[in-house]
C-alpha cells in the first residue's frame, strides 16, 4: 500500500465527490491501485491562491467508471473523509510540503511532478501534513476555545500524544473537527431558524447535525452537515423536519409539529440558511437518503420540547 495526494478541481470534467468517489484517468490506475486500502490527501489549486491540502480519506476499492472508456473510480471508504480543520499551503516558510516537489536546496520545483494529479506521498510528508491540517491538540483548543481556564479540558479529555492514523479513526477527534468545520461554514448561524445565538461565555449554542448519519454510511464531510439549534437539531434527528429535493425548502411533519411551533422556530420564508461558501452547501443525495429514510416516520415515545 502507499499514501497518495489526489488533485481536486471543483469546475474539472472529472466527477469527484471527495467524500463518496475520486475520478481519474487510465494513466494513474497502478499508483492509486496500490493506494487502495491506505490514505489519501486531497489538493485543490486556486489561481487566486492555492487552496491547498484540504481533507484526507482512505480509498476502498477502484472500479472502471461506467460507460466511460479509459477512467476510473477510487471508492473512498465511507466513515474515512475527514476535512482539515485548516486548509494547508502548498508552501510553508518557502518550502514544499512534499519533498518529491523540493529541490535539493529546499525551493520549490517547477514543472513535472508539479503537474501530476496522483502523486505518491511519503509517510513523513503524510504526518507532516495532517499534524498542520488537523492539529494533534485539536481537542483541547475547542475545549478550551471559550473556557481559558480550561476547567473543561480537564474534565473530558484524555491528553497525550496519539499517532496520526490513530488521530484519524478517533471517533471523539472527529466529531470535534466536524462540528468547527460545520458551525464555522454556517457563520454560526442555525441553517433553520437563521439565528445566531451565543451563550454568556461568547460559545456558540448552535450544534452540528449529521444529514445522513455516520452508522448509515454518512460521512464527515461539510456537505453531509446542517448548523442547528438544540431543538431543530433534535426534530432533524427524529424525522420531523427535512429539506425539500429543491434543497432549500424546509419540509415539516405538520401532523407531529403544531403550527405555532413552526412559526416560531423556522426562518419566515421556510427557506434553508445557506453556508458562506457554496462549496460547503448541503449535498442533494444527502439530503434525498434523510427524506427518504428519517422524515416523517414514526416518534417512539420521546419528549417533545416544546410540551
Amino acid at each position: 500500500m502507499v499514501k497518495l495526494v489526489l488533485l481536486h478541481k471543483a469546475d474539472s470534467i472529472y466527477e469527484d465527490e471527495p467524500d463518496v468517489v475520486y475520478d481519474f484517468p487510465l494513466s494513474y490506475l497502478k499508483a492509486v491501485k496500490e493506494a487502495v486500502g491506505d490514505w489519501i490527501v486531497y489538493y485543490e489549486p486556486v489561481k487566486a491562491g492555492p487552496r491547498g491540502y484540504f481533507a484526507v480519506a482512505k480509498i476502498q476499492t477502484v472500479i472502471p467508471k461506467p460507460g466511460t472508456d479509459g477512467r476510473f473510480l477510487a471508492m473512498i471508504e465511507p466513515g474515512t473523509f475527514l476535512p482539515f480543520d485548516r486548509e494547508v499551503p502548498r508552501l510553508l516558510e518557502g518550502r514544499p510540503m512534499e519533498m518529491s516537489l523540493t529541490e535539493p536546496d529546499g525551493t520549490p520545483k517547477r514543472g513535472g511532478a508539479v503537474q501530476l494529479a496522483v502523486r505518491r506521498l511519503p509517510e513523513a510528508d503524510f504526518a507532516r501534513i495532517v499534524n498542520v491540517g488537523l492539529p494533534q491538540e485539536l481537542e483541547q483548543i475547542e475545549a478550551s476555545r471559550y473556557d481559558p481556564t480550561g476547567r473543561e479540558l480537564h474534565e473530558t479529555l484524555d491528553i497525550f500524544e496519539r499517532p496520526v492514523v490513530e488521530r484519524l479513526i478517533r471517533r471523539p477527534y472527529r466529531e470535534v473537527a466536524f462540528r468547527r468545520k460545520v458551525r464555522e461554514a454556517y457563520g454560526y448561524r442555525c441553517a433553520m431558524s437563521g439565528l445566531m445565538l451565543r451563550n454568556g461565555g461568547g460559545r456558540p449554542e448552535v450544534q452540528a447535525a449529521h444529514i445522513r448519519p455516520v452508522e448509515s454510511h454518512g460521512s464527515d464531510s461539510v456537505r453531509n452537515g446542517l448548523a442547528l439549534s438544540g431543538t431543530l437539531h433534535w426534530m432533524f434527528d427524529r424525522g420531523l423536519i427535512s429539506v425539500a429535493d429543491d434543497c432549500e425548502t424546509i419540509l415539516v411533519s405538520h401532523n407531529k409539529v403544531p403550527g405555532d411551533v413552526v412559526e416560531r422556530l423556522l426562518v419566515p420564508d421556510h427557506k434553508l440558511v445557506k453556508p458562506d461558501h457554496r462549496r460547503n452547501a448541503p449535498h442533494p443525495d444527502n439530503l434525498r437518503w434523510h427524506r427518504e429514510n428519517v422524515f416523517g416516520r414514526a416518534l417512539t415515545g420521546d419528549a417533545v420540547p416544546w410540551d
